[in-house]
């Protein structure tokens, strides 16, 4: 996980982020994308953009490169992977039989029956 979270930071901050390893500060070292680097990530998602929109969308992004930069900083070796947020059990019904095995009964209307199966026409030639 952390290892493709790295790759999606560089992919979106390019070398910035890259070259502050997990586990070191990077406090006061604000990373930010230019305008040229917002355009590539345009193209490359296919989107188009108006000229008026990318001053926005570069603060945008930039904060959110920032909060995954913060992110990198959280002390995570010694966590453990969980399935879940909460440390909780599956409550389960029990395994019990509730219905009676009918199926002879049930093939005692069907026009064809072998060895318990329904014995149905040819419909591929």
């Amino acid at each position: 996980m952390r290892r493709t979270l790295r790759k999606a930071v560089c992919i979106i901050a390019g070398p910035h982020v890259a070259r502050y390893p997990v586990g070191q500060s990077n406090i006061g070292n604000v990373v930010s994308l230019s305008k040229e680097q917002v355009h590539h990530i345009a193209t490359l998602a296919r989107l188009h953009l108006e000229e008026e929109q990318f001053d926005d969308i570069v603060t945008k992004l930039s904060s959110i490169v920032d909060f995954v930069d913060q992110l990198r900083q959280a002390p995570t070796e010694d966590v453990v992977p969980m399935a879940h947020p909460l440390n909780q059990a599956q409550r389960l019904r029990p395994d019990t039989v509730t219905e009676t095995d009918e199926r002879d009964e049930f093939q005692k209307n069907a026009p064809a029956v072998s060895d318990g199966f329904y014995i149905v026409p040819k419909v591929i030639e």
